[in-house]
């Protein structure tokens, strides 16, 4: 058995460390393992059907559909909506139009799904803004850093949708579990403004009533098309494929009032999810295989019996696979880290007494740390393209928000019922 894991673990290393695609490395991984410990297994003809099982299942509809959503509403003007929108309503808080930050990635999370795009859509429009009137750049590039990691955990989330076909969980379940951490790590990142943060004398603008009521009618078509979401899933209206294809009908309409949305730009957007969506099932395909190599080498039972013989308590466990996500988030991002991790990983946690539906909440704020954490953080990346800044400024100024994820994962695993408590009200209802 060691000779397998010594096995596996070199030739992910070596695919990934000579630049080969994940899903490929995946692939290459879990075939050659198999081929050389199981020879006599028909390899062909079982590549064949975890490519087709994996690719055609049903749950995996609405990933197509939330991709579309996310990239219609990125060709949109969307970002400069929200910022004139929650300005006047921010304005006199402590920390000021910071907040925009937080609330603008809170709500475009809610009909996004992508933890980039939110980056991307809310900060080109946000962090320009912020530096014109003065505000601290360290605070505005590490609040949206922080934030744009939201768009994994608020529903509807891609990662959470992957996570649910790879661990066989309710996706619906998934997306309610979202809701009071993400919205609870919201509030925690506008809590550290306030406490943080100060308002530049240059930005005392003052907001009259008119201003908010129109702030308010530039930011209701998103609030309406999250509630239409939300209030679906959770009333048991429809799933979340039906929600994903009316949310591109939302979109679209959102693109439409706006007048900033083209045919040519659709069909941008249409090209873009396509490319997406490939890169994403060509993943979750090499991680079915490698996964079922690793079931039929026995390597989870193995792995699982020496971390046994450490005798932990679960808390502890917890820790333990925490720090190894925070290594793991330097060199791999989200995706990858879940496909790779979860034959492993899921039934140390279910043995240790946790829930699968808390463990999927607790490991998209885990991936959502990767986001923001050098060299490969994909967030610190998108701003670094929005303002020129080093890649060093920006991950110092990305340090605090990093810690109070951090904060957030222990507080949600010494109180899983934070994540359990607005799914077991859909369970009993």
């Amino acid at each position: 058995m060691l000779a397998i894991t010594i096995v596996t673990c070199a030739g992910l290393l070596l695919f990934l460390g000579v630049s080969v695609w994940v899903s490929l490395s995946l692939f290459g991984v879990g075939y050659v393992v198999l081929m050389l410990f199981k020879p006599n297994l028909p390899l062909d003809v079982l590549t064949g059907q975890i490519f087709w099982t994996t690719t055609t299942s049903q749950e995996l509809l609405a990933l197509p559909l939330f991709v579309l959503m996310g990239e219609i509403l990125a060709k949109t003007s969307i970002g400069r909506s929200l910022f004139s929108g929650l300005a006047p309503w921010v304005g006199r808080l402590p920390g000021g139009l910071t907040h925009v930050n937080v609330l603008g990635c809170t709500l475009f999370s809610a009909i996004c799904g992508s933890s980039v795009a939110t980056t991307q859509i809310v900060g080109r429009v946000t962090l320009p803004e912020l530096e014109k009137r003065g505000y601290n750049a360290r605070l505005s590039i590490g609040s949206l850093a922080g934030s744009g990691t939201l768009g994994f955990l608020i529903p509807p989330s891609l990662i959470m949708i992957i996570y649910g076909v790879l661990a066989s969980q309710s996706i619906v379940e998934l997306f309610i579990a979202g809701i009071v951490p993400g919205l609870g790590l919201a509030f925690l990142y506008m809590l550290f403004i306030m406490l943080r943060g100060s308002k530049p004398a240059q930005s005392a603008v003052q907001f009259s009533r008119r201003d908010r009521l129109i702030g308010l009618r530039q930011i209701m078509p998103v609030v309406v098309l999250i509630v239409a979401i939300i209030g679906a899933l959770y009333l048991g209206f429809a799933g979340p494929s039906e929600i994903a294809a009316v949310g591109v009908f939302g979109a679209i309409l959102i693109g439409w009032q706006q007048r900033s949305l083209s045919w040519r730009s659709l069909i941008e957007a249409g090209r873009s999810a396509a490319r997406t969506c490939s890169m994403i099932g060509l993943i979750m395909a090499g991680a079915a295989l490698i996964a079922v190599a690793m079931s039929y080498l026995g390597l989870p039972k193995y792995v699982a019996q020496q971390i046994a013989a450490l005798h932990l308590s679960p808390f502890a466990l917890i820790v333990l696979l925490l720090l190894f996500y925070i290594v793991l988030g330097c060199f791999l991002d989200g995706t990858s880290i879940i496909v790779m991790t979860l034959p492993i990983a899921l039934p140390l946690v279910t043995q240790a007494g946790y829930d699968p539906i808390w463990f999927g909440v607790f490991l998209v704020v885990v991936v959502e740390m990767a986001q923001i954490t050098p060299p490969i953080g994909f967030n610190l990346f998108v701003i670094q393209s929005i303002t020129n800044q080093s890649l060093s400024f920006i991950t110092r100024a990305t340090v605090p928000f990093f810690i109070l994820m951090l904060i957030w994962a222990l507080v949600l695993s010494l109180f899983p019922e934070i994540v359990l408590w607005l799914p077991g009200t859909l369970r009993q209802g």
